[in-house]
């Protein structure tokens, strides 16, 4: 299997899913996320306003603004930087929302919350192919614990992705939790399960 193909077969599932448990489901991720140990001790968040199939994380948002600092993403040429998250949020092409921009210089997150449509066996991103994050995130200074959400699973246990590819820390979906662990025996990362609290 390709990442290519991969990514197909995630956006199908996607698109097939039941809109009728998409609230519930919406609302578990929400609260497994506020319930993350990281989270909850993290000072700096960077998370993402939904456009499309991505995960609905709007409630948790809101929730973290009010006890720390929360960026959302605000798109510059090939990659984005970081901004506050204030409202209102403005509309920008392809239904993006972003908040207005800011000069401030912000190079490192405690924490950083990543839409994935799919994840390979090590725990990498599987995105929409555009390669924003991947940018992002080899710019930045000090690597911040990554985790990754889905409206529901979707991953492989292959290694399909590339090396420059955004590897989380942790992968949330609305009834699960993944950890990414160390192998001994080939030296790669592969993810584990992990219980979530429902």
């Amino acid at each position: 299997m390709t990442k290519v193909t991969f990514r197909k077969n995630c956006l199908k599932a996607l698109r097939s899913a039941a809109p009728q448990s998409q609230i519930l489901r919406q609302h578990k991720l929400n609260q497994h996320l506020l319930r993350h140990p990281k989270l909850k001790e993290a000072r700096s968040v960077l998370a993402f306003w939904p456009l499309g199939m991505e995960p609905d994380i709007r409630a948790a948002i809101h929730t973290l603004r009010r006890q720390k600092r929360v960026y959302l993403p605000f798109m510059e040429d090939d990659s984005f930087k970081m901004v506050p998250f204030r409202l209102p949020l403005e509309a920008k092409k392809f239904g993006l929302y972003e908040p207005g921009n800011s000069n401030r210089k912000i190079k490192t997150i405690d924490i950083a919350i990543v839409p994935a449509v799919g994840v390979d066996g090590e725990g990498r991103r599987i995105g929409f192919g555009k390669g924003m994050y991947d940018r992002f995130f080899a710019r930045l200074r000090k690597k911040p614990y990554v985790i990754f959400v889905q409206n529901q699973t979707c991953k492989t246990t292959q290694y399909i992705c590339d090396d420059y590819d955004v590897k989380a820390d942790q992968l949330i979906t609305p009834h699960e939790c993944y950890a990414v662990k160390g192998t001994t025996h080939d030296k790669r990362d592969h993810l584990r399960r992990r219980y979530c609290r429902t």
